[in-house]
């Protein structure tokens, strides 16, 4: 089998690192200017300050930029540009979920060349170099620390996706400690995302290697044995590292064995419902499952055992693990049905179309899905 692995150059898995942050860079970069990426909420929780005030003791002038937004459009990312070119700065620290690290890594790219972001949407359209990129996630969820891929929304609700091997950070800093806050629903949400980054990565038509795989099955199993302990006990460190770990390796997996119709039916709810990346993919997640079982169940089968599930048939099996799957979500308290993020059934029909128009990931999806099939997809979901 001919096949190629790429990730970023340097990962660190620390407790606490975010707050000496400055001594780590250090010994990495050259002192100058940090154009530092996040948003208010994080801003607001101070999850930002000592980061800020590590960088300033080691002679990283920190720029913070807080006004990243959710499924941030082409002019938020920008005026971020805009921002970052005033200050001058030669590094960018992608400081979030994976909205602010999205961000990131196009600001890096965007000072260093005269390229325009609309060229850039699609696979290897990047014609120019970047600045030193720095991400750190406060989420277990998007893997976007690790991925080359970042996630534009475009006109009104459609998303276009830049992919390209430049988007790879020259670090990823992984600190547990940063994740212990967050809410129960985002933390099932933000897992949930991360297991279907592994399930895909598993799955997919395209690009599947032993690599990947190995992470995918690695991944599955740290977050399939802690999402519920993190979800009853925020505070437990462990847990909270070996989701952080897993969603990360997910990332690893699935920037090189692509994602798909999950995926694909997901984006339309975060575009046009402003639902959260993680809750949209957890909405679809058991009816894309039904509907791939033909061509997926004996994969699903094997990625059930993983977590200990094993019943007489792959099917059985593969059964098994969508219904687990929906127990997280009861148990986390989060919203099942698409009805309960405000779709209406006269929504379906403008679902469906504008999944359709998610060619990139519906091309990777086990078993070919036709317009009637997203249909059928999002009416199960509602």
């Amino acid at each position: 089998m001919n096949f190629s692995f790429d990730t970023v150059r340097s990962i660190l898995v620390e407790d606490h690192a975010a707050a000496n942050l400055g001594a780590i860079l250090q010994g990495r970069f050259e002192p100058s200017c940090c154009f530092v990426v996040t948003d208010k909420c994080l801003r607001s929780l101070g999850l930002v300050d000592a980061a800020i005030r590590s960088l300033n003791e080691h002679g990283f002038n920190a720029i913070v930029y807080d006004d990243v937004v959710a499924d941030p459009p082409e002019d938020s990312i920008l005026k971020a540009v805009d921002a970052a070119k005033q200050s001058n700065c030669q590094i960018v620290i992608g400081f979030g979920g994976g909205s602010p690290m999205d961000v990131a890594k196009l600001v890096a790219v965007l000072l260093k060349g005269k390229q325009q972001l609309d060229t850039m949407y699609g696979i290897g359209q990047i014609t120019s170099d970047r600045v030193s990129l720095i991400q750190v996630p406060t989420t277990s969820g998007t893997g976007s620390e690790v991925t080359p891929i970042s996630i534009v929304t475009t006109g009104e609700a459609t998303k276009m996706g830049v992919v390209d091997p430049v988007l790879y950070a020259d670090l990823a800093l992984l600190d547990a400690t940063l994740t212990f806050d967050l809410p129960v629903h985002v933390t099932a949400a933000t897992g949930i995302d991360a297991m279907v980054h592994a399930l895909e990565a598993y799955t997919t038509r395209h690009k599947k290697n032993p690599v990947s795989d190995a992470l995918a099955c690695q991944a599955f199993h740290l977050l399939g044995q802690n999402i519920l302990t993190v979800c009853k006990d925020g505070k437990n460190l462990n847990a909270r590292r070996n989701m952080l770990v897993g969603a990360m390796l997910a990332g690893q997996a699935f920037a090189n064995a692509p994602v798909a119709a999950v995926h694909a039916l997901a984006y339309p709810l975060g575009g046009h419902f402003h639902v959260p990346h993680g809750l949209s993919n957890s909405l679809v997640l058991p009816y894309v499952m039904e509907f791939n079982m033909a061509e997926a169940g004996s994969a699903y089968a094997e990625f059930a055992a993983i977590l200990g599930i094993k019943e007489r048939t792959d099917t059985a099996s593969a059964q098994a693990l969508i219904k687990w799957f929906q127990n997280v979500a009861v148990e986390a308290g989060i919203e099942t049905r698409l009805r309960d993020v405000g779709v209406k059934e006269s929504d379906i029909d403008m679902l469906a179309d504008n999944a359709m128009l998610q060619t990139r990931l519906l091309v990777n999806n086990p078993r070919e899905v036709l317009r009637d099939d997203a249909y059928k997809i999002y009416e199960a979901a509602w």
